[in-house]
């Protein structure tokens, strides 16, 4: 077990990183690091000497991913994989993904500093991309592990209309050998990331660290009530077929319906009304939904009851309604043995665990299709992501490399359970 000194100076430490990999942007006074820009060549090259240190042999795959190997006790063995992504969202905070790349690296940096070889290799991978913010598709570099990228990815543009593929020559990749990125099953145990958890769960409830359940499955649909425009001063209330009434009153159910389900979340994010003037009756408004949760069936039952409920108020009115779905995401089980296995680690370090889901995507989501995944949380002030804002305290991190340590032993000496998943 790492000692709490050890601990607070590998906390230390992947401070110290984050707060150097922050400075590799192409935004000055901002940290914004796309997929195969220069920034995220550079930071791939930093990642990798870190990885060196800490005894790893190194290499960046044909995707973009920068990965280490800590060899096991016998050379060839399967591997533990550890890691998240180096990209960001633009005008990014510094600890969402990076945390859990250099935290990782810490827990090798232990083993390798105690002369530790265990009967299972360790693997990091800082992965390329799972934000999307420059070609608009995300999870690129987990994807390329697990052999599932679509071959309309090549193609796809960024704002300047340069192709993935440009892209990936302009840092010397070749479009041609994406396969060579992928992972055999039988090459990894289980997945293992740590996160910030993006939420406030962990700070109401006083603790630094907390178990994943799951990922959330999302729906998002484009919704359209269509009432009849008309003059503010001379239809009667009692006449009016106003269809911007009849979308706050949808959006007020929306809300009181999902409190209702704990763990579900359902977001109108985006509203537009026509004709949209001071005098005249709104004809027709168009919205958006974000609905939300960790279980496939009780996601779609909400959301059955949600557009049943919006056919209801618009036939009641005497307007339309229609929606239409754009996205759909399943939800990502986190593997049960290791979710054990991570509160075990967590009860031994902090005290008790609570076990809480994960409302945002994580690179998670593509290898648990091949592979168990299991991710622990890192409390962040006020639940902030994705903005500058973004802070954790060291001593939360210390606390999970604690834990992370603990449960890659614990894997490596007892690995047969979770090999039988792959089976």
């Amino acid at each position: 077990m790492m000692n709490a000194i050890e601990a607070q100076q590998a906390a230390a430490r992947v401070m110290s990183r984050c707060d150097a990999l922050a400075e590799i942007s192409e935004t000055a006074g901002e940290l914004t690091r796309v997929y195969l820009s220069p920034e995220h060549m550079r930071a791939n090259t930093r990642v990798g000497e870190w990885m060196e240190a800490a005894g790893m042999r190194v290499w960046q795959d044909s995707v973009g991913n920068i990965c280490g190997r800590y060899e096991a006790a016998e050379a060839g063995a399967p591997a533990i994989l550890l890691g998240s992504h180096l990209d960001t969202v633009r005008n990014a905070g510094r600890y969402d993904g990076m945390l859990g790349v250099l935290a990782a690296i810490e827990t090798v940096h232990y083993l390798h500093q105690n002369q530790q070889r265990l009967p299972l290799a360790i693997e990091i991978i800082g992965f390329a991309d799972e934000e999307g913010a420059r070609f608009g598709i995300t999870l690129l570099g987990s994807r390329g592990i697990t052999g599932s990228w679509p071959d309309s990815w090549r193609d796809q543009p960024d704002s300047n209309n340069i192709t993935v593929a440009q892209a990936m020559r302009d840092v010397g990749l070749d479009a041609d050998r994406i396969s060579q990125a992928t992972r055999q099953v039988r090459e990894i145990v289980a997945y293992l990331e740590v996160h910030i958890e993006q939420g406030p769960c962990l700070e109401q409830a006083g603790l630094a660290l907390g178990v994943v359940t799951a990922i959330n499955g999302a729906r998002r649909l484009n919704c359209c009530f269509s009432g009849e425009a008309g003059h503010a001063g001379t239809v009667p209330m009692l006449h009016r077929k106003d269809a911007l009434a009849a979308a706050a009153e949808w959006m007020v159910a929306i809300e009181q319906r999902t409190l209702q389900h704990p763990h579900m979340v359902a977001t109108v994010g985006a509203l537009s009304c026509s004709p949209g003037a001071v005098n005249v009756i709104p004809g027709e408004v168009n919205l958006t939904l974000d609905i939300r949760g960790p279980a496939d069936r009780p996601l779609a039952d909400l959301l059955a009851e949600l557009l049943s409920l919006a056919e209801e108020i618009a036939q009641r009115r005497g307007i339309r309604f229609c929606a239409d779905e754009f996205y759909h995401i399943a939800a990502t089980r986190c593997d049960e043995r290791l979710q054990m296995q991570l509160a075990q680690a967590v009860e031994q370090v902090q005290g008790r665990c609570i076990s809480l889901p994960s409302g945002a995507g994580h690179d998670a989501i593509a290898l648990a299709e091949r592979w168990p995944v299991g991710m622990l949380f890192v409390r962040c002030d006020r639940g902030i992501s994705h903005h500058p804002a973004e802070s954790v305290q060291a001593a939360d991190v210390a606390l999970a490399i604690q834990a992370c340590v603990q449960v890659v032993n614990d894997i490596a000496e007892y690995p047969h359970p979770l090999q039988d998943c792959l089976n």
